[in-house]
């Protein structure tokens, strides 16, 4: 045994020394109190755990690829969350326009939401989740917070078809809300249009057409489109002004039915006489 060590020492007695002298160092270093030995040995110990760090990471690919697995993974949910609250934001500016026109309107307001539509060039409706057993009745007007949508044609107990302003079958009498001049209001299949203004009549691009208070099933002024231009300029002594809807059909998702139970003995006598007229 004693051989041995003595033939280590012989072929290593430099780096014993040296290793000695170090631990001397460190030990010395560490029962040193005074302020400028604390602060050096903060630096080292700190200099010394960035550099393992930093090297054991090196040689742990597997533990890199783990983090960045989890950070892909938190990235993922994160998106997910941001669309989410995208989707309740879009809900939320639409429903807050719902009920910022409930409280300025002094009708009953049914709330529904368009389970189904059918928005065909000439006849689209659609088919809300509200019914008789909640007050809706035909004849009554079915708003959002940018317009008037339609009017419902019937009812079941728990659902109703409406006939939105798109449908050849649905005319109504609007207004124009600068000049105040009216006209009968329809669906010709391409466009919505205001049929036979007389040329005479102060109707201008822009101006916007709202629901008239004469009109027997929407007797409140409810925005329905602005001017986009005349047509039949050139011939005859009529205009037919092309209105474009307020509202998007194809986005629409919630609505209100307005409570207004229209004259039918008013409304018969009306239609009467612009059937005649036709």
């Amino acid at each position: 045994m004693i051989r041995f060590i003595l033939v280590v020492w012989r072929n290593f007695k430099e780096y014993i020394i040296l290793v000695l002298l170090l631990i001397t160092s460190l030990i010395t270093l560490s029962l040193n109190q005074k302020p400028e030995i604390k602060k050096v040995r903060a630096i080292a110990f700190g200099t010394f755990a960035s550099v393992t760090s930093v090297v054991s990471n090196l040689i742990n690919p597997a533990k890199l690829q783990s983090e960045n697995d989890r950070l892909l993974k938190v990235n993922a949910e994160l998106m997910l969350q941001v669309n989410r609250l995208r989707n309740y934001g879009i809900q939320n500016a639409e429903l807050k326009g719902l009920v910022g026109l409930k409280d300025t309107s002094d009708y009953p307001l049914i709330p529904a939401t368009i389970v189904s539509k059918s928005l065909n060039k000439a006849q689209s409706t659609v088919t809300i989740n509200a019914g008789s057993s909640a007050g809706v009745k035909p004849g009554m007007p079915v708003i959002n917070d940018q317009g008037l949508v339609g009017i419902i044609y019937s009812t079941s107990e728990d659902f109703a078809i409406a006939r939105t302003l798109k449908n050849i079958d649905l005319k109504i009498t609007v207004k124009d809300e600068r000049s105040r001049v009216d006209g009968v209001m329809k669906w010709n299949g391409e466009d919505l249009v205001i049929i036979d203004v007389p040329k005479t009549y102060d109707i201008e691009t822009g101006d916007r057409i709202i629901t008239s208070e004469i009109s027997s099933i929407v007797p409140v002024p409810l925005p329905v489109g602005f001017v986009t231009g005349l047509s039949k300029v050139e011939t005859g002594i009529f205009n037919e002004v092309k209105i474009k809807p307020f509202v998007d059909f194809v986005k629409v998702e919630n609505v209100f039915v307005l409570g207004i139970v229209q004259s039918k003995q008013k409304n018969d006598l009306e239609l009467n006489f612009f059937n005649t007229e036709k």
